[in-house]
Parts: C-alpha cells; structure tokens; sequence
C-alpha cells in the first residue's frame, strides 16, 4: 500500500520566508542586521507606557475578536483624517496580528480557487504564498528600475477575465517606490473597467521623502465599495513584535474578513489594543520626526551604497533600499548576501525572494535602513573594509 503524503500540495509550493532566514544566518554569523524590516531603537515610550498600564488594568482576556471598540475607533479617526477615507469603526474596521494576517484574512474573504490576483512585481514576499493558500494565481506586472515604473500596456494586459483583485503596495516594499495619484487613477480605472477589488497594503504611509505624497487608492472616484486598505503599527510605531494591524473595508467585505479572522487568531492582544489607540492619537509632530529621521538614515545607507560600487534608486517611501550588485560580483544574490553576511559582516534580502521567477532578482539585494545612525555607520565602516570604494 503506498503511503499518502503527509504534507499539503500548497504548503510544498513555497519555501520559509527568506528575510526572516537571513536575520538567524545573521545571528549565527555575529553581523549587522540590515535585511530584516524592524527597527533596532525603541518603540514610543508613551505607548510602552500605556502598555503597561493596560496589562496591570487587567487588560488580559479576548478583547471583541475584530477589535477592541476603543482602537477601532482610533483607527477609523485616523483613516478618516489622514487617509481621506470615511470609515466607521463598527461597519468597516477590522483588527488583526498584524498587517500580515490581514492581508491573508482579506484575501481568504474575498478570492476563490481559480481566481487571479494582480500584483506588482518585485513584491513583498508573503504576497505569493497567501495566493497559494488562498488557491489564486498570481498575475505579475513588472516595476522599471530605477523609477519602478510599470508599462500601463503590461498592467492592461494582466487583467481578464478571472481577475477578482488587484495588490498594490504604497510606499512600496522592496523599492521605496510611492505610487503616483496619476499611477493610482489608472490601477482605479482598470479595477472599476473589470469590476476587481483594489487590496492596498499602505504599512509604511507614514514614511515618505522628497516631497512624496501618500494617497489612499480608496479614495479615487468609485473605488470606496471596491477599496480594502491594509494598515497597522508595525513600522509607523516601531512595534514589529506587537502584531497589531487592521484592515478598512466595506460593510460586506468587512463581515467576511472578520470571520475569517475570527477562525484564523481569534484577535490581536488585549493590552497591547489599549496602547495602539493612544499611539493612533500622537500629535502631528511624531509622524515629522518619524519622516525626518528616517530620511537621515536613507541618505546616510545610500552615500555609503553607491560609494562602494552598488547601483541604487533613491527610495521615496518605506525604509529599503533596492540595489543592483551587477559592478560588484559575478555571484549570484544568494552567494552575495551569504558572503557579506559571514563572519561579522551585513546581513541583506537577497533580490530572488521578491519575484515569482527567482532568476529575475539574481543581481541585486535588499537593505533595511530601520536602524540606529550608528548601526548604520558601523555598516558603512564594514562595506567599506569589504568591497573599497569604487570611483
């Protein structure tokens, strides 16, 4: 009798996730953590703060699955103001463990076997197995360096007749690129064209350059019943570890993400809910701050990037930089990264984990720049040893 697999045909479709390998080689190897998205300076203490207060409140049992009433009205306040899109707490908000879940929440809500999904490609790498679990295909439409542009002719052609959604990641992860209201109007206008939901992770809004201006795709003409926009606490707030996230959709979509969120967490943590909702209320001021320093941190990476012979697009939001290793290495990503990386090195994402085709991310590597100034220079110092300067 031959014996059944053990393991699902789905979960044999992809691999671990490749950042959150390179952050144990990096800790194996002693080296500077530059692949892996979480700052390495501290949260607000504010928030900490009430944290705290909120676990010795006894804040510690189930808060309401989607989302304690308290944050989600925190949320709905600040979508309203700074996303411009009308949302009411108990119709539209959703809160989740992290943006991470919301994204596979929404995407279990919403797509069926068979049915594609449009997504910008190079992409967030947990974009492709949620597809795989959700049982859709991927649609890939290719971003130009260096602008990360994308041929309005490709993203045409990738919509038919099975496509059920679009992705679309502003500021965008792994580039830094910041999606255009012009870009955003014609992904509107394919989307209203096929009737296709319009699924926006927008985690980094906050965290713009250059005069970049962040626009909600939800916003655009019609696109409100057709809009579910992904958020959370993670990278505005320096809280990876909390888990906090939350998704904005309409009332019938919002009823499904929710019961697909209640059958996959149950919920976010009780107390650390509490603390989200009074760092949803900071003043303007520590959104600046949050900007201003993380613009002094790209230029002090991409100096030292471009000095020792990468090839780089200055990013305009999110805090990556993607660059090209082509001047430097006849080696393949995964053998560059490795090498930097060893023996007390810098640890990077190599480029292949970002595309569905491994082959078309061979020469280049990602960098995180969510780290202390002098975590930076202390990489700067061994990129320097490593490759010298190219002129």
């Amino acid at each position: 009798m031959q014996r059944r697999a053990r393991i699902s045909a789905k979960a044999q479709r992809f691999t671990e996730s490749v950042i959150r390998e390179m952050s144990r080689v990096c800790a194996r190897e002693q080296g500077l953590n530059l692949a892996q998205g979480f700052p390495d300076f501290a949260a607000p203490q504010p928030m900490k703060d009430a944290g705290c207060r909120a676990i010795q409140a006894d804040v510690n049992q189930y808060a309401v699955t989607w989302g304690a009433p308290r944050l989600r009205a925190a949320i709905a306040a600040r979508s309203s103001a700074y996303n411009r899109i009308p949302t009411d707490a108990d119709a539209h908000v959703t809160v989740c463990c992290g943006a991470t879940e919301a994204m596979l929440a929404v995407l279990l809500a919403v797509l069926d076997p068979g049915d594609e999904v449009v997504i910008f490609e190079p992409f967030y790498e947990n974009y492709g197995p949620d597809c795989i679990l959700s049982g859709a295909t991927p649609r890939m439409v290719r971003l130009h360096s260096p602008d990360w542009s994308f041929d309005p002719d490709e993203l045409r052609a990738a919509f038919g007749p099975k496509t059920r959604a679009i992705i679309v990641n502003t500021p965008h992860n792994p580039t830094g690129k910041v999606f255009s209201r012009a870009e955003l109007e014609s992904i509107a206008a394919l989307c209203r064209e096929h009737d296709v939901l319009a699924i926006t992770d927008e985690i980094y809004e906050y965290i713009l350059y250059d005069g970049a201006e962040h626009v909600s795709l939800a916003t655009l003409p019609d696109m409100a019943q057709r809009g579910i926009t992904i958020s959370g606490l993670s990278k505005t707030w320096s809280a990876t570890g909390w888990r906090i996230g939350w998704c904005v959709a309409p009332p019938e979509i919002t009823s499904a993400i929710r019961k697909v969120h209640d059958f996959l967490t149950v919920g976010a943590p009780a107390p650390l809910q509490e603390a989200a909702a009074d760092a949803l209320a900071f003043p303007q001021s520590y959104f600046d701050e949050l900007a201003r320093g993380y613009r002094e941190r790209r230029d002090t990476l991409t100096r030292v990037l471009r000095e020792v012979g990468f090839g780089v697009s200055n990013p305009r939001g999110a805090y990556y930089v993607m660059t090209d290793i082509s001047a430097l290495t006849e080696l393949d990503d995964v053998a560059f990264a490795m090498q930097l990386v060893r023996d007390g090195g810098v640890a990077t994402v190599p480029g292949s984990s970002f595309f569905l085709d491994p082959r078309d991310g061979r020469r280049s590597v990602r960098f995180c720049f969510a780290k202390k100034l002098e975590t930076l220079e202390r990489a700067a110092r061994v990129l320097r040893e490593r490759l010298g300067v190219r002129s």
